[in-house]
């Protein structure tokens, strides 16, 4: 009788009360003609595969991960805090050893939200992927995490909120940000300077198929995951690199994206993109869950497929292949020298312009991390929009040194005494406090 080699929990939750709109590309159908394949193959009645119901995210969950201004009600609907929770639910179940694999099959989905949040920026409020890792941390200690980013558009909110952690690894393989929403994701992009070489980014051009993303997946994501050594490996799982997906323009199949399972080897994947609706998500679906259940997934095909049709050109295998060795290069000798920001005393500093698409929100941000040599330091992020006065946040790190950790209590307090500051919040992980202070 057929079995599934690795135990596999899919945690499900179509959010049929939330969308951006009627006709959206985000909707609900994107996991219902999921569900109807899946049901039609007989999936759930492989045994050792099994299907969970999400966990419900608290707002000390988000405030764990986020900056939200002015304050985490306006940002989180209920769908959101479910979708979070789903993706909660699959850390837990591999956690708990309840099972080998975790698909949380969710939405709304979350890579595009940053760590300052003031609403929507590519469909995303909350970071689903930051909010369950965080918990776990709290719940396990100081986890090192690889999250290998699969979206067509770059994971620009997961690489900033990790920008400055050298516990986390981030890998992202997107279409290149020149073509694409949101424009960034280049490979001088490398981590903050206490967490240089932990960002990885591959650019991949238009027209990219199975043999360009493979060859990444074998010859630079492996080895990457290899030596960082991982507690946990987190697929941020998006489908729109599909060579039928509307909004993009890549030329990946479903049996190239369980073939990309096998190789990453993920321990949980979470459902980002992808807005073919009924062409490509339910056979994407189908063939990442039965990779991650160690099935054979050879008979996986979706309507229109035409390896001829989608084959890359030699100009293209060429390029990602250079492209490959020259990232590898940087991620294992980046430069000192940051792109990015500047030194300010023993402070890095980086200003940004944000602007949230799905809300119409500008944002600016000044933020500043004290460069310490005996942990990742303090960040402080001052941050105002085109909604919201300016508002202060504080993060220490889990691994804070006495001094950082004494300086991040400081600069928190000197916030609340300031009275520039709409909102300051303090995100305290060595101390497990999560405070706000309304001005």
């Amino acid at each position: 009788m057929l079995k599934a080699a690795r135990e596999l929990g899919i945690v499900f939750f179509p959010a049929f009360d939330w969308a951006i709109s009627p006709t959206h590309p985000e909707r609900q159908e994107r996991l219902l003609y999921t569900l109807d394949q899946l049901r039609e193959e007989g999936v759930f009645d492989i045994p050792g595969i099994g299907e969970y119901k999400p966990d419900v995210a608290t707002i000390d969950d988000v405030d764990r991960a986020h900056f939200c201004f002015p304050d985490t009600e306006g940002v989180a609907s209920p769908s959101h805090l479910v979708s979070a929770g789903g993706a909660i639910r699959a850390g837990r179940l591999i956690m708990e050893k309840k099972a080998k694999r975790a698909f949380a099959m969710v939405r709304p989905p979350g890579h595009h939200a940053m760590k300052c949040v003031h609403g929507a920026r590519g469909f995303c409020n909350i970071n689903i992927e930051a909010v369950m890792i965080e918990r776990l941390r709290e719940e396990h200690g100081p986890l090192r995490v690889a999250i290998v980013d699969t979206d067509c558009h770059h994971g620009d909110g997961t690489q900033d909120i990790y920008w400055h952690d050298p516990d986390t690894l981030f890998i992202s393989l997107h279409q290149d940000g020149r073509t694409l929403y949101p424009g960034t994701g280049f490979a001088h992009e490398l981590g903050g300077p206490g967490a240089l070489g932990t960002t990885v980014n591959v650019p991949l051009p238009p027209g990219t198929s199975d043999e360009g993303f493979l060859h990444v997946a074998e010859h630079l994501v492996r080895p990457l995951l290899d030596e960082f050594r991982p507690d946990l490996v987190v697929n941020s799982a998006g489908q729109d690199n599909h060579f039928s997906d509307p909004l993009t323009d890549m030329a990946f199949s479903a049996q190239g994206y369980a073939r990309l399972t096998d190789i990453v080897g993920a321990d949980i994947a979470v459902l980002e993109g992808g807005y073919a609706i009924q062409g490509a998500l339910p056979y994407v679906n189908l063939g990442i869950v039965l990779a991650m259940a160690g099935l054979d997934y050879s008979h996986v095909r979706e309507p229109g497929f035409a390896p001829d049709r989608v084959r890359q050109g030699h100009k293209i295998t060429e390029y990602i292949k250079r492209q490959c060795e020259d990232i590898r290069k940087l991620a294992k000798n980046p430069p000192r020298r940051q792109r990015s920001g500047e030194m300010v005393g023993e402070w890095f500093v980086r200003r940004k312009t944000l602007y949230y698409d799905t809300d119409h929100i500008t944002e600016y941000q000044v933020e500043s991390l004290l460069v310490c040599p005996d942990c990742p330091g303090v960040l402080k992020i001052e941050s105002e929009s085109s909604r919201t006065p300016l508002c202060l946040g504080v993060q220490i790190p889990i691994r804070a040194c006495p001094r950082c950790h004494s300086e991040g209590i400081r600069a928190y307090e000197q916030g609340q005494l300031k009275g520039k500051y709409r909102v300051v919040r303090l995100i305290d992980r060595k101390g497990r406090q999560y405070l706000r202070y309304m001005g």
